[in-house]
């Protein structure tokens, strides 16, 4: 598959990714060690830790629950209705929020959820006098479930749409209802997902940041990585916010080791490839169509609240803004910095991975290939708050924050994407390397050839797509930004933040727009669908 100056073209490649990766994340976890050093004493077990630890955990917990228990009937409502007028765009509406940064999102719940929002001013009209607050646990729960219920509904359709078209035939010739196939075949798939979903939302909700920041509304709703962010901007303890990076570190880790053993994968069951029909949709249309509307309001809301508020701004004014400009600016630069880094850093975790499954690769080969697997994942154990906590207090040292933040910045955006991009990129590197590698070995052709006239454009759309997501996650990225933004780094969400903060909301409104599209406009693509429902899923 390579020559043999390909393969230690790689494996040296691979070595300096590795060693970058760990001085980059070692120099930020020496330095929050060193800060910890005479500060912290006893300060791990007080009241104010211990209640930020319980908020973690039971706003994580209330939204897994939520979400997970809210999918199972959209996902079985969308799997059983197959082909009512515009079912392709309410699953493609359903892959919008994964794309939109979440302080656009929470922008836009504020906008229906908020004391002036549509929901209470409908409530207002019912006579009720308690409307509904947007902040403290109710919003975060409202943001977290906008984020989370269409990804664990996509990843459950996903593997409705993978039961055998030959299960549905027999039920239909043994004369099962909608309750016995529940029971019989769709429980079944959905007992096997549950779980691993479970583990990844909360996941995702546990280390939630932006959300949590923006919708906490006080102390009583506060969770790790917010009061990381507090203890350094706020109150300048870096003792405590080292102890609570190390506690979030133990938190993300431990997770973590449970979402490896949650789940099991789900066997495949022999199929004849038919398309699928099924019997069990006769009855239960109102209560398929209920749930279906109330998804696609509960998701579609936000998203047309951000743009009737964005055109609703001073926009003409906004776009001769200075500071505006300059956000622009910083974001698209990171973006793209932080986009062709991670890709840069990618490839040779990728490549180096079919010359360690070889026959006779070497034991240190295949221990530097599953080091450089795990070390790429490393910014799911150690969040970029945390990791940007250690370089601030770093350069803090040297009083050069301001001057080499937006480079901290760019490469814990790249790190941040890294997981991300390599799930896209490796299926299809594998294949191609799979197909083409041995014949063009045979012939000859290597080296810079092989990448220009071999490599590149059977690669070309993957690569463009991992590419277009990682810019997107940088663009909408607040939590190693937050740590940074005082000392004149300047991007988009955070001068949205600082907008809403100084509630400026017509202008938050605008730039919220901006970035929406933004990101939405690089993430489409992938997220996006085929011709047909099955791809959809």
């Amino acid at each position: 598959m390579y020559t043999t100056r390909e393969a230690s073209a790689i494996v040296r490649a691979g070595g300096i990714v590795l060693a970058s990766i760990l001085l980059f994340a070692g120099l930020s976890t020496v330095v929050l060690l060193f800060h910890a050093e005479g500060g912290a004493g006893g300060a791990l077990f007080d009241a104010y830790l211990f209640g930020v630890a319980r908020f973690t955990l039971l706003q994580a917990s209330l939204s897994t629950v939520l979400s997970v228990a809210l999918a199972i009937p959209v996902a079985r409502a969308l799997a059983r209705r197959r082909h009512f007028p515009g079912r392709n765009w309410i699953v493609r509406l359903s892959a919008l929020p994964l794309g939109l940064p979440a302080l656009v999102a929470t922008l836009g719940i504020i906008e229906v959820w908020g004391r002036r929002g549509i929901v209470n001013q409908a409530l207002a009209t019912l006579g009720l006098d308690n409307p509904v607050s947007v902040y403290g646990l109710a919003g975060i729960l409202i943001a977290h479930v906008f984020f989370n219920l269409p990804l664990a509904a996509r990843l459950l359709m996903a593997g409705l749409e993978r039961i055998p078209p030959e299960y549905w035939l027999t039920s239909a010739n043994l004369g099962m209802g909608s309750g016995a196939a529940f029971r019989l075949i769709e429980w079944p798939v959905m007992r096997g997902l549950l779980p691993g979903i479970a583990g990844l939302v909360f996941m995702l909700c546990a280390t939630s940041f932006t959300i949590v920041l923006t919708l906490g509304g006080g102390p009583a709703a506060t969770t790790i990585e917010v009061a990381i962010y507090q203890a350094l901007r706020f109150d300048f303890d870096p003792p405590r916010a080292v102890i609570l990076s190390v506690l979030q570190i133990a938190l993300t880790g431990t997770l973590l080791y449970f979402m490896r053993l949650l789940g099991t994968p789900a066997e495949e069951a022999p199929t004849a490839g038919r398309a699928i029909r099924r019997f069990d949709g006769k009855r239960g249309r109102l209560s398929d169509g209920l749930v279906i509307l109330a998804f696609t309001l509960f998701t579609a809301a936000p998203l047309l609240a951000v743009v009737a508020a964005g055109f609703a701004s001073d926009l003409p004014r906004l776009a001769f803004d200075p500071l505006l400009h300059r956000a622009l600016a910083t974001s698209l630069a990171i973006a793209l910095a932080s986009a062709t880094l991670c890709l840069a850093v990618a490839m040779p975790a990728i490549a180096i991975a079919p010359l360690a499954a070889a026959d006779r690769a070497p034991a240190p080969l295949r221990y530097l290939a599953g080091t450089l697997q795990a070390t790429s994942s490393l910014i799911l154990l150690v969040p970029p708050v945390v990791v940007a906590t250690g370089w601030f207090l770093m350069l803090r040292t040297f009083g050069e924050v301001g001057r080499f933040a937006p480079y901290v910045v760019v490469v814990i955006n790249a790190l941040m994407a890294l997981p991300f991009v390599i799930r896209v990129l490796e299926p299809a590197y594998r294949t191609h390397i799979a197909r083409t590698g041995r014949l063009a070995v045979s012939l000859g052709v290597t080296g810079l050839h092989r990448l220009r006239w071999i490599d590149l454009p059977a690669l070309k759309r993957p690569l463009l797509t991992a590419f277009a997501f990682a810019m997107a996650l940088s663009l909408g990225d607040l939590g190693a930004v937050a740590i940074f933004g005082a000392d004149g780094v300047v991007t988009l969400p955070w001068l949205l933040f600082s907008r809403m903060g100084s509630y400026r909301t017509a202008d938050a409104a605008g730039i919220a727009l901006l970035l929406g599209i933004l990101c939405l406009l690089l993430t489409l693509p992938s997220t996006a669908s085929g011709k047909n429902a099955r791809d959809d899923a």
